[in-house]
């Protein structure tokens, strides 16, 4: 069945391995039929800051309107993005502070620990490239990034399974290992 499928590219670069994962992604989505829109964190204009936390709410650039627009839309969410540090890209993170506001992907209740996750519905899938061999980012790390993603922030609003592929080592990678999983990231968009 058709679904309408969000990529949002977390790397800076849209010429960096990670933004060839997503356009191997979309090639594969597009050619079994699902309906495809994009966003490049490297292309948008916003402040990623969040300055007052959540006391006062900053006005959204348009950029940042227009994405609110799209997550709204998509029925699964693809994010594409490198472990740095442990963990996503400052420029992924400001832009899901900025984005994933109260009211909008959750909103609490009064007088009460209790919350209501308002992107329920949705599914996501996470390309994640890294430097860090996967077996030693989970069995050492304990994957501090991934669970960032699947549970405190995509979980708490609601998105629903989480799936995680792992994309490494990078660094010292053949060109016949990238070209594999070029063809695995087209086929996660094929079988979407």
């Amino acid at each position: 069945m058709s679904q309408r499928i969000l990529i949002i590219l977390g790397h800076p670069s849209s010429k960096s391995f990670c933004g060839a994962l997503a356009d191997a992604y979309e090639k594969g989505a597009k050619a079994a039929g699902h309906e495809v829109q994009r966003i490049s964190l490297g292309t948008l204009s916003f402040d990623p800051i969040l300055h007052n936390g959540y006391a006062t709410i900053q006005p959204l650039e348009p950029d940042l309107l227009a994405a609110q627009a799209a997550l709204i839309r998509a029925q699964h969410i693809v994010f594409v993005y490198p472990v740095w540090w442990g963990a996503m890209p400052a420029l992924l993170k400001g832009f899901i502070d900025r984005v994933f506001l109260p009211g909008f992907a959750f909103k609490f209740h009064d007088n009460s620990m209790r919350w209501d996750r308002l992107l329920s519905g949705r599914s996501a899938h996470l390309l994640v490239t890294m430097d860090t061999p996967p077996w030693y980012f989970r069995w050492v790390n304990h994957m501090p990034g991934h669970h960032q993603m699947r549970r405190t922030i995509l979980g708490f609003c609601g998105i629903k399974p989480v799936i995680i592929s792992n994309f490494g080592p990078i660094k010292d990678a053949s060109d016949q290992k990238r070209a594999k999983w070029l063809a695995r990231a087209n086929s996660y968009g094929k079988n979407a």
